[in-house]
């Protein structure tokens, strides 16, 4: 048993890696960074210039110091300001060998903001969650998976989401009192479906240089959704509840890891049985 535990230990240890995390300031940003950060791997976080620091990431940063996480501003839509990323990373930490993927724009349900009709949702909310959820992180790829290739191993994971494969349920948002009516925006799962597909791409063309790119797509993260939303979207998933936080650190250093040394080009659905249905 001791043998089998030293050698789980050295399957998902990250001690020699650096990590680039993108989203950091995010919902799930500190997720991803914590999980990495206990399992050994030194961060480079990244987000845009002038996004509030989390509460999560100042826990972070009062538990690491700049030897283990480091935060530098960067829009994922511009090479040059994302090259000079990758060059501090690799001053400051050392070559990365994981990418996380995280960066994304989303529109939670609520009942404050201005929402649109289908038919009139204009082209330019579609355009900027597409040019960030998915040539973001295209862009993102390229720069920081140059490395990548030159060291010969990497892994990089792309975050996607369940409605990468699913169209949301609009009878989860009826409840909530607008003219008009809540919807999610349309380019939001088109953008993860392309990411899904892109990962595949990316993946068959660096397996040779032995950089693997995976995605993970989580179902509905808890997270400060009303009360009849979760009891509607809870009802639909067979284990009966929405992720919590650390449903997502495991998925998430099995593809980092060693412990996956053999995929790539596959996408992690960790959904609680959502989609099986």
């Amino acid at each position: 048993m001791a043998a089998t535990g030293r050698l789980l230990n050295k399957l998902f240890s990250l001690e020699s890696d650096i990590a680039v995390v993108t989203g950091a300031l995010g919902r799930l940003g500190s997720v991803w960074i914590e999980a990495l950060l206990e399992a050994g791997a030194r961060v480079f976080a990244l987000d845009l210039p002038g996004t509030p620091v989390s509460e999560d990431f100042l826990g972070l940063q009062a538990r690491f110091d700049e030897t283990h996480l480091r935060l530098q501003r960067t829009d994922i839509r511009e090479r040059a300001v994302l090259e000079e990323a990758c060059e501090a990373c690799m001053a400051t930490l050392g070559v990365p060998s994981i990418l996380v993927n995280n960066a994304g724009i989303d529109r939670p349900p609520a009942s404050t903001e201005t929402g649109y009709r289908l038919e009139d949702i204009p082209l330019e909310e579609n355009r900027e969650i597409l040019e960030v959820n998915t040539l973001g992180l295209f862009l993102t790829s390229q720069v920081f998976g140059k490395p990548m290739l030159r060291a010969g191993h990497g892994s990089i994971i792309n975050i996607g989401s369940l409605y990468a494969g699913v169209s949301p349920d609009v009878r989860f948002y009826d409840h909530i009192q607008d003219d008009p009516p809540f919807i999610k925006p349309p380019a939001y799962g088109a953008s993860k479906a392309a990411v899904v597909n892109l990962t595949r791409y990316l993946a068959t063309h660096w397996a040779p240089h032995g950089v693997r790119v995976n995605a993970l797509s989580p179902g509905g993260v808890l997270g400060g959704q009303d009360e009849i939303f979760r009891a509607k979207f809870c009802h639909r998933v067979p284990m009966g509840r929405m992720a919590v936080n650390h449903d997502l650190c495991g998925p998430l250093l099995f593809l980092a890891s060693g412990a996956s040394s053999y995929v790539t080009g596959t996408e992690l659905v960790v959904d609680g049985g959502f989609t099986a249905w």
